[in-house]
């Protein structure tokens, strides 16, 4: 995957994915009641990361100088 199109997917997967990733987790956590505040401020800690580590590959890099530029 060339630097250009990850930088571009990154971009998008923020601005596009990641706020209907939150809509989403919201949505279904709402769907259980409230549970006890550790518990819920534990589960948001962990899909707050979760999200990160399938992606881990595009983000890789992004915000240094490109390499194929020479």
């Amino acid at each position: 995957m060339s630097y250009r199109l990850r930088r571009i997917l990154s971009v998008l997967i923020l601005l596009v994915g990641l706020p209907i990733y939150i809509i989403v987790v919201i949505s279904i956590m709402s769907l259980f009641g409230r549970p006890p505040f550790i518990i819920e401020l534990l589960i948001y800690i962990c899909l707050g990361v979760v999200w990160a580590f399938p992606l881990k590959f595009i983000f890789k890099g992004v915000g240094q100088e490109d390499p194929d530029k020479k």
